[in-house]
């Protein structure tokens, strides 16, 4: 069956509500009063975190359909922990800032638990892609 079932979905929705309700906590409070202009990156930071809370909230109503949110959150933490934390843990030159981000990103783990491995590789490897161009027009049969 290529049903997900119930269970995979009130965990998808968990992981949703889990990720929206901390970033509506410790980011919208900031996003919404903040007393001094952001640094560039701070900004940029702060409205990714923002955006992508509103968008787990809309993944506790729509799990399935949301996913590719969370294969985005999932994708860039594991290339950062491999290009960046890898790399400065292997060469001894793990500072107290990377170690932050780091034990704050190890949240990530609940994605893959929660995943329905099987649909995304389904729905995302297996079905045929969109098209890349305008359908053929209806063939003329009898002209």
């Amino acid at each position: 069956m290529n049903e997900v079932s119930l269970v995979r979905l009130y965990m998808l929705r968990a992981v949703y509500l889990i990720i929206a309700v901390g970033l509506g906590l410790v980011v919208w409070p900031g996003v919404l009063h903040h007393d001094k202009p952001w640094s560039l990156m701070g900004g940029v930071v702060n409205c990714m975190l923002a955006a992508f809370g509103l968008l787990c909230a809309i993944g506790v109503r729509y799990p399935l359909q949301m996913l590719p949110v969370l294969l985005w959150e999932l994708t860039w933490k594991i290339i950062w922990m491999l290009v960046v934390v890898v790399p400065a843990w292997r060469s001894g030159t793990m500072d107290a800032g990377t170690m932050e981000i780091l034990v704050q990103c190890t949240v990530v783990v609940i994605i893959p638990i929660a995943m329905p491995w099987g649909y995304v590789f389904r729905k995302y490897l297996q079905q045929s892609g969109d098209r890349w161009s305008r359908a053929a027009p209806p063939s003329r049969q009898g002209a």
